[in-house]
């Protein structure tokens, strides 16, 4: 694929990564998990001379939704799974076990599945549902990286005892991730980067699936 422009933001207090991407010679920029600074989002990417064409959300927790609101105004389209999006108006039923405020709906919103292709900024993201740390957690795919959410970090995996989460699911989603060639760059939800490779080698979760 072509060049990208990467950049990521997490300076908050669950140090959840916001990802800005676009592809060199695009003047746009998909952001991914804007988390909980508005105006920190917006200046990461203003300070590339980008605009921002979409958000994207790898699942419904407010550490990674919070700002979509503020950072969608007025009319940029925030991307969530079927399953997540009450997430953005009610957590609580959601099932986040989390004592947070319930409103994260921007004015567009719309919902993704499995298989699902999107292009934005200059190349093509397809979706991938990883369920199990949430019912509508995604993997956000492209030919030279992984956006995987909570699902991968580095040296560990997303958590799967939240009240809405499935442990049976995250670990399918987890042999799915072991798929992947090892080349793959992985931009987690939390954490440093990683390879699909390294974390096949040294990860003791996903070593313990092999």
């Amino acid at each position: 694929m072509s060049r990208m422009f990467i950049d990521v933001r997490f300076d908050n207090p669950f140090q959840t990564n916001c990802w800005a991407l676009s592809a060199d010679g695009s003047d746009e920029a998909v952001v991914v998990d804007p988390g909980f600074n508005p105006a920190g989002v917006k200046e990461m990417v203003e300070r590339s001379g980008r605009g921002i064409a979409a958000v994207l959300a790898t699942h419904g927790h407010a550490d990674h939704i919070a700002s979509a609101p503020q950072v969608c105004d007025p009319d940029i389209p925030l991307y969530i799974h079927e399953a997540d999006e009450l997430a953005l108006t009610d957590q609580g039923a959601w099932g986040a076990g989390m004592p947070v405020p319930d409103r994260y709906r921007p004015r567009e919103v719309r919902t993704v599945a499995d298989g699902d292709t999107l292009g934005f900024a200059g190349f093509e993201i397809r979706v991938r549902h990883t369920p199990g740390h949430t019912p509508g957690s995604v993997c956000f795919a492209t030919d030279g990286f992984l956006l995987s959410g909570d699902l991968v970090f580095r040296d560990s995996i997303g958590r799967h005892d939240f009240p809405n989460s499935n442990a049976r699911d995250m670990f399918e989603s987890l042999r799915w991730f072991l798929t992947l060639d090892d080349g793959i760059d992985v931009y987690p939800g939390h954490g440093p980067e990683t390879t699909v490779g390294r974390e096949r080698a040294r990860n003791e979760w996903l070593k313990a699936l092999v």
